[in-house]
């Protein structure tokens, strides 16, 4: 990433309005740093030359003073405060950028390894960013237009202090620069480790129950103790290049300042400088090198910052699959059926496609009382039955064929195919009630987990806590609906949680004409597996049209439509 990366400017409008004001402060900074030096090199002059100052001409100067302390002062002031404030709100947009991006490519991206490394970045990554916004850049700026406004007003007192300062300032950016590739390979490295780190964690954390059951729930220990030490050492790198480089920084600095002091003061004493200006030039050297020395000290403090902005800015940039079109907006009226001819997945990582040249018609439901049906996905495992769910969502874009809904048109015509690509998925998902294989389950009571937020009547939730026999689960808890439940269902057993995801979508899903269930009875005892027919039968008498993906054969029976999905190879297709 560049000081500063015009990628920053252009998707962050909360960076464009802090440049300004930070330039705005700066112009400020550079006025009031040059007025300071006049003012004291002026009286310290007459005190020495002539023993004294003149009330009058005092007065004024130390009022002077006083106001240009004050107002850098105030200058400081607005730069922090603002700096935090539009610190947070770019991390902010940026999250929510990269988030919202992440959702547009669509599960297949996020199935190539990405999940993990982008959840990382959108929480701890670009947090790392407020460095690089607070101090960094306001540094950036201020040697920007503080140090050539101090440059000018010495050309008018001094050419050969100029000349000094001229010489040696461009060796501090050469120096910043070679310790600033070294921390900036070492910033990248550790960011790496971290996102390996939450990788490696969110695994564990999603494969707990299952390495538990096997008694294997510490065998990974040692794994993110080892990726926890990697990311000590990473960091402890570069700790170690920002302290030499800082002190190499001040050092050079330091040295230049001494210069310019040295010369100053022998030709004080030749006589061929007045003590007004030599003093003058004194205060104002080190304000040359000021603003490149924060840039250099306040460079290492953000290098991860730069480089999970890179990251960001990588996720940004990566093609959707939409190819950039305009967001679909149509919203049809009186969907009759849902439509694949021809629907092909390529399965990347298995070099398949999966499903194959799937064509279907599917039903939806009349929502009238005994106007619904179950239509049944099966096929072996890999053949593609849950990708097919996420076409159907539009979650997911087929490589080959299309999917979409007929709309019931006027008597006498054809009915219309709506391509799902051009309704708004917003509207869609509005008449879809999907129950994946996880249900996601956020923290709360047991109440607020069923009804999602929606006014509930007592007698409507009892109604579905009867119909997938959570009633029987709220009657052993203690507390009953009150019963706090932990992220991802915390607290319940894998049927509780498959009874709290039903009866939500039964509770959700009114009006709605489709109700989608992936794997609904997979790892499910007899007694789960009757609650999961008894909400299907229930949404079919509503007149719901339930889709599933089957492998029992007591759904398979329960079906009126059964669609078989099948895997092919590439060749096998095209031959």
């Amino acid at each position: 990433m560049r000081p500063l990366d015009p990628r920053l400017l252009r998707r962050a409008r909360s960076a464009r309005r802090y440049v300004v004001l930070t330039a705005g402060l700066g112009l400020g900074s550079a006025v009031l740093v040059v007025a300071q030096a006049l003012l004291v090199a002026s009286l310290l002059a007459g005190l020495v030359t002539h023993g004294s100052v003149p009330g009058p001409s005092a007065a004024r100067t130390l009022a002077a003073l006083g106001a240009v302390a004050a107002g850098r002062a105030a200058v400081a002031w607005a730069q922090e405060r603002y700096a935090q404030r539009a610190a947070a709100r770019t991390i902010a947009e940026l999250r929510a950028q990269v988030v919202a991006h992440a959702v547009a490519l669509g599960p297949r991206w996020a199935g190539g390894g990405q999940q993990a490394q982008t959840a990382t970045l959108a929480t701890r990554g670009l947090d790392a960013l407020e460095p690089y916004l607070v101090k960094y850049l306001p540094s950036l700026l201020l040697t920007v237009l503080v140090t050539p406004a101090v440059l000018l007003v010495m050309l008018g007192l001094d050419w050969v202090s100029l000349l000094i300062c001229v010489v040696t300032l461009p060796l501090v950016p050469l120096f910043m620069w070679l310790v600033g590739v070294m921390t900036q390979g070492a910033s990248e490295r550790r960011l790496t480790v971290v996102e390996r780190l939450g990788a490696q964690v969110l695994d564990l954390l999603a494969g707990l129950p299952t390495l538990r059951a096997f008694g294997r729930e510490t065998g990974p220990g040692a794994r993110v103790r080892a990726l926890g030490d990697a990311s000590k050492r990473a960091t402890m790198g570069t700790l170690r290049v920002a302290f030499l480089s800082g002190m190499v920084l001040e050092l050079l600095t330091t040295l230049s300042v001494a210069i310019v002091a040295v010369g100053v003061g022998l030709r004080l004493v030749e006589g061929a400088m007045t003590l007004q200006v030599g003093l003058a030039v004194i205060m104002l050297a080190p304000e040359v090198y000021l603003p490149l020395r924060g840039v250099g000290a306040q460079f290492h403090a953000s290098t991860d910052g730069i480089a999970a902005a890179e990251r960001a800015f990588a996720v940004l940039e990566e093609p959707t699959p939409d190819g950039g079109r305009p967001d679909p907006t149509r919203r049809p009226d009186a969907v009759r059926a849902l439509v694949l001819d021809g629907v092909t997945v390529r399965a990347g990582d298995r070099a398949v496609d999966a499903p194959a040249g799937l064509s279907a018609r599917v039903e939806l439901g009349s929502g009238r009382p005994g106007g619904g049906r179950v239509v049944a996905l099966r096929g072996p495992s890999g053949a593609g039955k849950s990708t097919t769910v996420q076409v159907l969502l539009g979650l997911l874009r087929p490589d080959a064929g299309t999917v979409s809904l007929e709309v019931a048109a006027s008597p006498g015509q054809p009915p219309e195919r709506v391509p799902l690509d051009d309704v708004d998925p917003a509207w869609w998902w509005s008449q879809v009630v999907w129950v994946p294989q996880r249900p996601a389950i956020a923290p709360g009571t047991l109440r607020e987990v069923v009804t999602g937020g929606l006014d509930v009547s007592d007698d409507a939730l009892a109604a579905a806590a009867r119909t997938t026999g959570l009633d029987a689960v709220v009657a052993t808890l203690p507390a009953g609906w009150s019963t706090l439940v932990g992220l991802g269902g915390a607290g319940l057993s894998v049927g509780q949680r498959q009874r709290v995801a039903l009866t939500a979508a039964l509770l959700a899903g009114a009006g709605r004409p489709l109700v989608v269930l992936d794997e609904p009875t997979a790892h499910l005892d007899a007694a789960g597996e009757r609650v999961v027919l008894d909400t299907v039968r229930a949404w079919r008498e509503a007149g719901r049209t339930v889709l599933v993906v089957a492998h029992r054969a007591s759904l398979l029976t329960l079906a009126d439509q059964i669609v078989d999905v099948a895997a092919r190879a590439p060749e096998e297709v095209t031959a």
